[in-house]
């Protein structure tokens, strides 16, 4: 299945975000890629903007994962993980990356850039792409809970 996917970032992040959409652009699990993010590195919208932007999008099935960078990444996640029905994480490790999906069906991965390096970023992001949740395991229950704290 390919992936329509967001991404976006602050003028904290934009470097990043350029690499990591440079490096997904034509992978063969993402279909598209549609860029909510600042369009330069001195751009002045915030990054609850950006999040909420990109989360409301995944949340209205415009999209199905979002990837989002500020420094540090865990203002975007805060800010997505606002919008209803989005489950989002911050992560810059593979066993975090591959359990946001596995064990809690995150939509959206925020990283930071004043925290991870390029290449890293870069392995991490093409690993989340290979990960789909599984609606038959034991996991299912717990994202039942949290969908059903929401209303």
């Amino acid at each position: 299945m390919a992936i329509r996917l967001i991404v976006g970032s602050d003028k904290a992040g934009y470097d990043l975000k350029e690499i990591l959409k440079g490096e997904l652009e034509g992978h063969e699990r993402v279909a598209c890629i549609t860029d909510v993010g600042v369009d330069d590195p001195e751009g002045s919208t915030s990054y609850p903007k950006v999040a909420i932007e990109a989360a409301e999008r995944v949340a209205r099935g415009e999209a199905d994962r979002a990837l989002l960078v500020c420094g540090t990444g865990i203002g975007v996640a805060i800010a997505a993980n606002k919008v209803a029905g989005i489950r989002a994480t911050v992560a810059h490790d593979s066993y975090s990356v591959e359990r946001s999906i596995l064990s809690n069906d995150c939509q959206i991965l925020t990283m930071g850039q004043r925290v991870i390096g390029p290449e890293l970023a870069k392995r991490l992001a093409k690993e989340w792409l290979t990960y789909t949740f599984d609606p038959s395991s034991h996991s299912q229950a717990n994202v039942d809970d949290i969908c059903a704290y929401e209303g």
